[in-house]
């Protein structure tokens, strides 16, 4: 068993919209990722997503309504709903989600990530 620092963590990387792993808990695993800008329309079918802002302030926009988040608050986006975040300014987020979930979901394209990088 040893703590993690997560400023200590987010400090070891600079790219935006690349999670990186930082622990796994029951088949799940904590990544942190720094956004800003636009990431992509996209959904997970088989899998909860969850957001926990750690610094700054973030959005997800759904088909139907935007959900503003910031430093402390959390959003569980249920599997098979559409959403897409996006952050003014740099945010820095951790997300929770089952091992080998894709960032961008069925949607691809230049934002999907190795979703197996650990720091």
């Amino acid at each position: 068993m040893q703590k993690i620092s997560l400023s200590d963590k987010f400090s070891k990387f600079t790219d935006h919209w690349a999670p990186r792993v930082i622990a796994e808990v029951n088949d799940h695993q904590l990544k942190l990722v720094k956004i800003k800008g636009d990431f992509v329309w996209h959904d997970h079918d088989d899998a909860d997503e969850v957001f926990i802002v750690i610094e700054g302030s973030m959005s997800i926009e759904f088909e139907d309504e935007i959900v503003e988040l910031n430093r402390g608050e959390m959003c569980v986006v249920p599997k098979g709903v559409r959403h897409r975040p996006f952050a003014e300014n740099e945010c820095q987020i951790m997300l929770v989600e089952p091992r080998g979930v894709v960032n961008t979901g069925e949607a691809g394209g230049d934002l999907t990530a190795d979703g197996e990088v650990w720091i």
